[in-house]
């Protein structure tokens, strides 16, 4: 039996699952075009959807993760109403679900959206709202979805027990977790044990961005005193990872890598990596695709996944993340189901609903696509 060929065309056939995807990076060019002229904000560098969505593009592509995330001052201007907040979190759901993917984790920051008057439980219940009508609509076309939403701190603010606070308090109503956002330098972890303490104290789960553009430190203080239970990017555990002599970012077999104690631990643990790769390159994390260490993690046998990051930023989307790491790396429909099974095992949903879907859903798809 003939399976499906693996092509940039076929690629959103397949199911696909993403952890870490920020709500406010993923904005339609034509929405914030449209929300901005209701709103009257008047900063846009651009006029026209195409020519916003190249200037997203070109000012994320810095090599600076500071200058990537100055991007963010234009898409949290048009988010700051519950109608904005509303439209945006549908769209979102709908674009991933015309895209494959069966299951969502979309993280934000709500303390960024309060500059017109709202509370925190306001932003939260707009983007829920938003979410439920996005998959409602999704299923309506035949593409069901499910999506969960993970609150964010920012990392250099206070208010990062409060936000933890609001996790706890929706998590029965669609918030699956915490987690802490921004930039790394200067900003560790460990400035918010009080956040990730009262986690788990009740039982919550929570993911740390970190190893993106501080490196190891960022990795040991989100493991060891904070006890995260996923990395938000981790991309430089690589620098705790010794490479045989000669080899290469593409080879199939690392044999005789030897792996420091932080890559020891986050292996042996499982701890996912929620890698981003076409961000990564973006913010300078790595130096280019053809050196992203995903291959290396995921040779190596570390729990890998694919994620999007930012779709509007980085111009992507999961098929495209999929599109650029088969043909850096040559992988096929049973490497990609690996990466999504790794996924899903990790998100932060109740074991029987991951199962459902691994079970019910990505493994049928997969087995359609591989023949």
């Amino acid at each position: 039996m003939t399976g499906t060929p693996l092509e940039s065309s076929t690629l959103v056939l397949a199911p696909k699952v993403v952890l870490h995807d920020h709500l406010d990076g993923g904005l339609r060019p034509a929405t914030v075009l449209d929300l901005a002229r209701r709103q009257g904000y008047q900063d846009l560098p651009a006029d026209d959807a195409d020519s916003l969505a190249r200037w997203f593009r070109e000012a994320a592509d810095s090599g600076s993760l500071e200058r990537y995330l100055e991007t963010f001052a234009h898409t949290v201007a048009v988010m700051q109403t519950v109608p904005a907040l509303e439209r945006v979190a549908r769209e979102c759901v709908e674009d991933l679900a015309a895209d494959g993917v069966v299951y969502a984790e979309i993280r934000y920051a709500p303390e960024q959206h309060l500059e017109a008057g709202l509370t925190l439980d306001e932003v939260v219940e707009a983007v829920l709202r938003g979410f439920a009508d996005g998959e409602a609509d999704a299923a309506r076309a035949g593409r069901p979805i499910v999506v969960r939403c993970l609150v964010t701190a920012m990392r250099h603010a206070a208010r990062s027990l409060e936000i933890a606070e609001l996790a706890v308090r929706y998590r029965d109503r669609g918030v699956v977790g915490f987690d802490i956002a921004g930039a790394e330098a200067g900003y560790p972890p460990t400035r918010h044990l009080g956040a990730f303490e009262f986690m788990r104290a009740n039982n919550s789960r929570f993911t740390i961005h970190a190893g993106e553009a501080f490196g190891l430190p960022s990795i040991h203080e989100a493991i060891a005193f904070c006890g995260t239970d996923r990395l938000g990017h981790g991309v430089r555990v690589i620098d705790d990872i010794t490479l045989p002599e000669g080899a290469d970012p593409a080879d199939e077999s690392f044999e005789g890598a030897v792996l420091g104690d932080v890559a020891g631990i986050v292996r042996d643990k499982r701890i996912p990596l929620e890698l981003c790769p076409s961000s990564n390159v973006q913010t300078g994390a790595v130096a280019s695709m053809a050196e992203h260490p995903f291959n290396v993690l995921a040779r190596l046998r570390f729990r890998v996944t694919v994620n999007t990051d930012n779709r509007l930023m980085s111009d992507t989307t999961m098929s495209r993340e999929f599109d650029r790491l088969a043909a850096q790396f040559g992988y096929g429909w049973s490497d990609f189901e690996r990466f999504t099974v790794n996924a899903m095992k990790s998100a932060f949903l109740h074991f029987d609903q991951r199962l459902a879907l691994i079970d019910d859903v990505i493994k049928p798809g997969y087995a359609t696509l591989i023949g």
